[in-house]
């Protein structure tokens, strides 16, 4: 799969849909879910700018660790629905990074969840705080 392209407006676009295994009995998206789709939207981010977890881990010594979530549930997503998991860097610190993320269900574009994630880059050894690889700075 090709990797989506950052949008004018520093936003990042990574399509997911919605299985069963996503869903409760109702067959609506289990709330925790949708950090697992915000996890995935970060991830292809970094891809998109060229950076892969395991490669930095092994080759820069740096893996990244939620710190802080806040989130607001919305509107609901439900099975087989296709989702847009919408993404920008809202806040650069040293050895940080603080993202909005937006679920949005394509067919009628409601959002059906927003929150700030905050990441912390961690050195893969220890698992102390350390400054963000200069490379990946650059790249923002």
């Amino acid at each position: 799969m090709s990797n989506p392209p950052l949008t004018e407006a520093r936003y990042f676009d990574w399509p997911v849909r919605v299985y069963y295994e996503d869903t409760d009995a109702a067959g609506v998206v289990f709330y925790a879910n949708y950090l697992r789709f915000m996890e995935r939207g970060r991830t292809e981010w970094l891809r998109a700018l060229g950076f892969e977890q395991d490669v930095l881990r092994e080759q820069e010594g740096v893996l990244f660790a939620v710190t802080a979530v806040e989130l607001r549930y919305l509107t609901p997503a439900r099975f087989n629905g296709l989702l847009t998991v919408r993404s920008r860097v809202i806040q650069k610190g040293g050895a940080s990074l603080g993202f909005e993320q937006q679920i949005i269900r394509c067919t009628d574009q409601s959002l059906c969840c927003t929150g700030q994630v905050k990441v912390a880059c961690l050195d893969a050894v220890s698992l102390r705080p350390r400054r963000l690889p200069a490379r990946l700075l650059a790249a923002l």
